[in-house]
């Protein structure tokens, strides 16, 4: 038997409630004020922590309070336990909602802090976050009074037919965690496949990879696909590439002189253009006597992908200039086409190939040929 309920009982358990009210809400507003200056630090891990516990801590304050006004209040015991059970029951709710909020975001932080461009690999944040909420789950039932053995026991066997119907997505699942694992392929990576679709890795989830291309847009590749073809990862082992260009000199040029005015625009490109690596030794390479010109390889230093663009492109424009001053001649051939006149159908063509003598524009001539 219990004691019946008196006014003084009502008032400490509503002196309990509000209390555990209020404390909620200045826990709330001082957290709020920790997360702004959260802001202001470079780890984002804090922003994090900050976040999951604006959640967490009010509710407990708030299940504190109604524990307390539980405990005050003359309840029979069966009463009692059922509260003091559904409080459990939201505290345990809330701790795991929690804590998946906050080792979800601390995974999402860390893989994108790994990349070089924005980009999180999802598979893991998704992964995480369902591992959490099924151990919250489970706790809860158990809490309940449900004995879980059965349960794990229906999903082992269950598994085995969902695992077989669903081959394709299983199939995927498990090639993201391979590429991840293996490191072969980390958002922020730039990547070209055998098939010509290239990009950079935004996402890796559970299912497919999100590739976005230069142009801005999207390319959907499925897992499964991604690990099993033939790929060039642009980014990896370093982000710092080579980038050659081919140019090519007239026979009467000196070498030693196209060497060093060549060598002097990779040194100022290197220096002054944005992407390029300054530390880039100029390298020059002279390699084939051709039909009519001297050809050649200048390397460049290029520290990301999409940096090579820019950088071929200001490097042809200095050195096309810088040859016209030195009056270095880049020859073109020239092409004559001679058509014979007569009953044909189609005129026969003789061609020849030429070599232009001054420094400039490919030239076609065409003429009519003679007849014997």
């Amino acid at each position: 038997m219990t004691r019946p309920l008196t006014a003084h009982d009502l008032i400490v358990a509503g002196i309990a409630l509000a209390a555990g009210l209020a404390a909620g809400i200045l826990l709330r507003m001082l957290l709020r004020w920790l997360g702004k200056h959260a802001l202001r630090t470079r780890w984002s891990g804090d922003d994090v922590l900050v976040d999951a516990l604006r959640t967490l801590v009010p509710w407990a304050a708030m299940a504190g309070g109604a524990a307390a006004a539980a405990t005050a209040l003359p309840l029979t015991a069966s009463v009692g336990r059922n509260v003091n059970r559904v409080l459990t029951v939201l505290l345990i709710l809330a701790v795991t909602l929690t804590a998946a909020r906050l080792i979800t975001g601390l995974v999402r932080a860390l893989a994108q802090s790994r990349s070089g461009v924005a980009g999180s690999a999802t598979i893991f944040v998704n992964i995480t976050r369902v591992v959490v909420l099924a151990m919250g789950f489970l706790v809860v039932l158990q809490t309940l009074g449900i004995s879980i053995a059965p349960l794990l026991t229906a999903l082992g066997v269950g598994g085995l037919a969902v695992a077989l119907a669903l081959q394709d997505t299983l199939a995927n699942l498990f090639a993201g965690v391979h590429i991840l694992a293996s490191k072969t392929i980390q958002p922020g990576d730039y990547i070209r496949l055998s098939s010509g679709e290239e990009g950079y890795v935004v996402d890796i989830n559970w299912r497919n990879t999100t590739v976005r291309q230069l142009s801005n847009n999207l390319v959907i590749i499925p897992n499964a696909q991604l690990a099993g073809t033939n790929m060039t990862n642009f980014t990896r082992p370093e982000q710092e590439m080579t980038l050659l260009v081919q140019v090519g000199v007239g026979y009467d040029s000196d070498l030693e002189h196209v060497e060093r005015v060549t060598t002097e625009i990779v040194a100022e490109v290197m220096t002054e253009i944005t992407g390029a690596v300054p530390e880039h030794e100029p390298a020059v390479r002279f390699h084939t006597f051709g039909d009519s010109r001297i050809s050649f390889t200048v390397i460049l230093g290029v520290g990301e992908f999409s940096d090579q663009y820019r950088i071929k492109h200001e490097f042809i424009k200095r050195l096309h200039k810088r040859y016209r001053e030195e009056g270095i001649r880049i020859p073109a051939p020239t092409r004559t086409v001679a058509l014979q006149q007569g009953g044909s159908a189609l005129p026969d063509a003789v061609v020849l190939d030429t070599v232009v003598p001054e420094a400039g524009i490919p030239h076609q001539r065409v003429g009519p040929a003679k007849r014997s």
